[in-house]
């Protein structure tokens, strides 16, 4: 049951992030990913071996403790941006501030439900079917926001890191991208006490969820 209920959830989360980034690509000024028919919420445009099936199945056999995975990366032309600096940042925090706005929807949707529970106890499976869905929402997207927030090429925050160096150092951080994914899969597999470090702030979130719901 857990893995029918997270699975729909990581899916939309990680096909929200990769739409954000091609629309925000394409208001920006770029029409690549538009042009390739990424600009779009069907899960299929965005599906990524990997990230997208393989990951999320080791981390559910296995127990992790947690669920997240990653679409195929959107293609872009940072060189169509009408200003370079700024539009880079954007797009690149685009994904993440999309997977917060589903938290926070999220969240609305779990402490609507709780009442509504109480109030209508003959709906009481497929009103706690969607509540665990909610908060699946919440963490799965608050997980996908902190992880690409870690300044590894090529994931979201080393775009704004990048920025922040100067030109030399910044050409050579970013030449790490060709190892990138390698250095986080070897992260997830290898140090998965680090990673519950980073996402600790999610538990802290759930706390203050819960005790709001228990206030209602």
């Amino acid at each position: 049951m857990d893995l029918l209920l997270a699975v729909p959830v990581l899916l939309f989360a990680i096909t929200s992030h990769e739409f954000a980034h091609a629309y925000a690509a394409l208001r920006q000024g770029d029409y690549t990913a538009y042009q390739l028919g990424r600009v779009s919420l069907n899960p299929l445009r965005h599906i990524d071996p990997v990230g997208t099936i393989i990951l999320p199945a080791i981390l559910l056999l296995t127990k992790a403790g947690f669920l997240f995975g990653w679409a195929r990366p959107v293609p872009v032309d940072p060189s169509n941006y009408r200003d370079y600096r700024r539009g880079d940042i954007i797009v690149s925090l685009a994904g993440i501030a999309a997977n917060l706005i589903l938290a926070v929807i999220a969240t609305a949707v779990l402490l609507l439900l709780i009442p509504l529970g109480r109030a209508l106890p003959g709906l009481a499976t497929p009103i706690g079917i969607l509540g665990a869905m909610a908060e699946y929402g919440i963490v799965i997207n608050l997980v996908l926001a902190l992880f690409n927030l870690i300044p590894i090429p090529p994931l979201d925050g080393s775009h704004v890191l990048y920025h922040l160096l100067p030109p030399r150092l910044g050409a050579r951080y970013r030449e790490l991208g060709r190892f990138g994914m390698l250095i986080v899969i070897a992260l997830v597999v290898f140090v998965p006490g680090g990673l519950r470090i980073l996402f600790a702030p999610v538990s802290w979130v759930m706390r203050v969820v819960w005790q709001l719901a228990g206030a209602i």
